[in-house]
């Protein structure tokens, strides 16, 4: 089993940033490619970020590309999304995804095996 934390989540003002983080716990070897998705309320859980098992590729939906970075500390297990220019429409539960069957970028949150519990994001106007 593999357990996910989230941190980093809060109240910011619109054109702010934040960063989140994902520390992996557990059989944390076993994963490879990892993800961040999001949920607003009344919606569904759509993707947000992904990365490769080592970091070297990357993919975003198009509403964060440019505002949005996703990235992977191997060595401390853990994820990261760095978010500046924050805008309302980014308010959300934020989750973090990992996948042991799939080394690429995976996008589709079918194909992830373990998810955190969440951590909020609201940005105001």
């Amino acid at each position: 089993q593999v357990q996910l934390v989230e941190s980093g989540g809060g109240l910011v003002q619109a054109g702010g940033s934040l960063r989140l983080s994902c520390a992996a716990s557990g059989r944390s070897f076993t994963i490879n490619s990892r993800g961040w998705f999001r949920q607003a309320p009344g919606k569904e859980r759509e993707f947000v970020a992904g990365i490769n098992w080592n970091g070297g590729s990357t993919s975003y939906t198009e509403t964060v590309k440019g505002r949005f970075t996703i990235s992977r500390d191997n060595a401390k297990n853990t994820l990261y999304l760095q978010m500046n220019s924050l805008k309302p429409e980014d308010t959300a539960a934020y989750y973090c995804a990992a996948a042991t069957r799939y080394s690429s970028v995976v996008r589709d949150h079918i194909w992830y095996d373990y998810w955190g519990q969440g951590t909020q994001v609201t940005v105001s106007s």
